[in-house]
């Protein structure tokens, strides 16, 4: 390394323990760097006054600026928070390496219970510590944090994006839910020979913002759907509405399907559920599927066929990420590279399939080689449309 990269490094981390500094001294705000190895940078944040606690994991910026979901959730432990943000954060690197976005990869938490602890102040005070961070990280919403919240995230920061306004890109969920899809679709080919979901059987686990949106899209190419959700009143609706059948959130991994799409929160493809797995492929929205990585290969050894999540998911990042170029969102961008996760997916399954090794693993090797070689690096700031806005 040269002396003039090491004092530009030195220099950016000076201005960041400034910025640090600042908002603590406007906002009240705490800030603790937590030493997590492996990850460049791991805040918590903390604001007594609206009763913010929150983390923000900065895994990789080596092809852009950090960019990832606000996540709140009442987890039982802050332990717990931790893990999930830091998982979250380095599966965001990977997504959107293989998703040539020009972004690294980054996540918040914030632990909350967005049903009850929700306020304006804590979301504000939540903003003020993404703005303490300088444009390294860059937050949109996720699981209970709404386009509405990041609305009032924007106040105390403009590091945000799926904001409504005329350059924007608003609710990720449909390019989730259609980059899912054209997942399936790619795993129904490499199964059966054919795309075609005229008679399949899909499991979808998760009816929220993208599993909904999803089952519509399943329905109209000729999909039998078993639902399940929390939510059972939903999960019935949308049963009459496309002619399927629910079954309870304790059987939906147990069904007998074509494909498996879990669509809700992260793990379930671990050591309890995978013996009770049905399945032929599994390929669904939701983050994080695998507890651990080497779960991977006991899908493999079970004949499952598994789709990356960080590869099928990533319809949302491609949208977001659209409203950060210099036009502006324009959302034929995002559209046509959401569909063409068909054809990475594809690509990847033939390169497990070569190297005789799992799904993840391959998709894993293909990120990793596009960040040793900085390919896709962003060679251009984000611009953000939104900056001189109320």
């Amino acid at each position: 390394m040269t002396h003039a990269v090491e004092e530009a490094k030195q220099g950016a981390k000076q201005t960041l323990s400034n910025l640090i500094q600042e908002a603590q001294k406007l906002s009240g705000l705490q800030i603790e760097r937590l030493p997590i190895k492996g990850y460049e940078q791991v805040v918590k944040a903390s604001h007594p006054k609206s009763g913010l606690t929150a983390i923000i994991a900065i895994h990789d910026t080596t092809l852009g600026p950090a960019l990832g979901g606000i996540r709140i959730q009442p987890y039982e432990t802050f332990d717990a928070a931790l893990e999930d943000v830091l998982r979250l954060s380095k599966g965001m690197t990977y997504k959107s390496a293989i998703s040539d976005v020009g972004f690294g990869g980054g996540k918040s938490v914030i632990i909350a219970d967005p049903k009850k602890d929700k306020t304006p102040e804590l979301l504000m005070a939540f903003g003020a510590a993404v703005e303490s961070l300088g444009g390294q990280y860059i937050c949109a919403e996720d699981v209970g944090c709404t386009t509405e919240d990041v609305k009032i995230v924007r106040r105390a920061t403009k590091y945000v994006v799926g904001l409504p306004h005329e350059k924007s890109s608003g609710d990720p969920g449909p390019f989730t839910a259609w980059g899912t899809f054209r997942g399936i679709q790619a795993s129904v080919k490499k199964l059966y020979g054919s795309d075609s979901l005229e008679g399949k059987i899909v499991a979808v686990q998760g009816l929220g913002n993208v599993g909904a949106v999803l089952c519509e899209y399943l329905f109209w190419e000729g999909a039998d759907l078993i639902l399940s959700d929390i939510d059972e009143n939903k999960a019935k609706r949308l049963a009459v509405k496309y002619g399927a059948r629910t079954v309870s959130v304790d059987q939906i991994l147990k069904v007998d399907c074509d494909v498996l799409a879990p669509c809700a929160l992260g793990a379930i493809i671990n050591d309890q559920t995978i013996p009770h797995f049905r399945c032929r492929a599994i390929a669904g929205s939701a983050n994080n599927q695998l507890h651990r990585d080497h779960h991977a290969n006991v899908l493999d050894e079970k004949g499952i066929l598994y789709a990356p999540d960080f590869v099928i998911n990533a319809g949302g990042l491609l949208n977001v990420s659209a409203e950060l170029e210099e036009t502006g969102y324009l959302p034929s961008w995002p559209r046509e590279k959401a569909h063409r996760i068909y054809d990475t997916l594809l690509a990847i399954y033939e390169i497990a399939e070569k190297n005789r090794e799992s799904t993840h693993n391959a998709a894993l090797a293909l990120a990793d080689y596009r960040i040793k070689y900085r390919i896709g690096k962003r060679v251009f700031p984000p611009i953000f449309h939104h900056s001189t806005e109320n």
